[in-house]
């Protein structure tokens, strides 16, 4: 089953992606996690999308076409994956469909604005290998400490509250009519975000039917 999570940044929809991937045993593949990667190791995707990510700005197509293309075609995604982060704007929508590959949902989750500006400033994302925790609904075990290396979590540039206000409206302006280019195609499932993870979790299995 190959599914695609919407949302604004900070919306949830990497926690509930994860979930979904431990119920369905399919890759959760995060664009951003993976352009985060590429940064850190100055790669040249990675440089050339540093400046665009500092900004809070979409990171342009062809870089993340590129990487995408190298992870969906390993072993573990034969049988189906998760897109976190991808695609962003219609234009990457139908590069998918160029590409060949089948979208079976395109799963919303949709949180207010005003409510974003809030679970954004309590997150947390670890340098080394980019697990996301937050400060209310997912505090690591050790404050400041991930859980599953013991590097740092820290707050991402991209979450502080000037960065986070850029990236909304540019969520609005880019990303948000994929909700069109889905729903034409009878694809489109939109899940209200609830404040406790386990209640959205609930209604994300229930929209998939897993």
């Amino acid at each position: 089953m190959n599914l695609i999570f919407l949302g604004a940044p900070g919306a949830g929809k990497g926690t509930q992606a994860e979930f979904v991937r431990e119920k369905l045993a399919i890759p959760a593949v995060s664009t951003g996690n993976m352009l985060r990667e590429a940064v850190k190791n100055k790669t040249a995707a990675g440089l050339a999308a540093k400046e665009y990510m500092d900004r809070g700005d979409l990171v342009p197509d062809e870089i993340v076409v590129g990487i995408l293309k190298d992870r969906i075609a390993e072993s573990d995604a034969a049988n189906g994956f998760i897109l976190d982060g991808f695609p962003r704007n219609v234009r990457q929508a139908e590069t998918l469909e160029e590409m060949g590959v089948n979208v079976d949902l395109a799963i919303e989750i949709h949180v207010s604005d005003e409510r974003i500006c809030a679970r954004m400033s309590g997150r947390r994302v670890c340098e080394k290998c980019g697990a996301s925790y937050h400060t209310v609904y997912k505090p690591p075990k050790t404050e400041g400490k991930c859980d599953a290396c013991g590097g740092d979590a820290v707050i991402r540039d991209d979450d502080k509250p000037e960065t986070v206000l850029s990236r909304l409206k540019t969520y609005h302006e880019k990303t948000a009519p994929l909700k069109d280019f889905y729903s034409k195609r009878g694809k489109l499932k939109i899940v209200e975000g609830q404040e406790a993870v386990d209640d959205t979790k609930r209604l994300t299995f229930e929209a998939i039917g897993c």
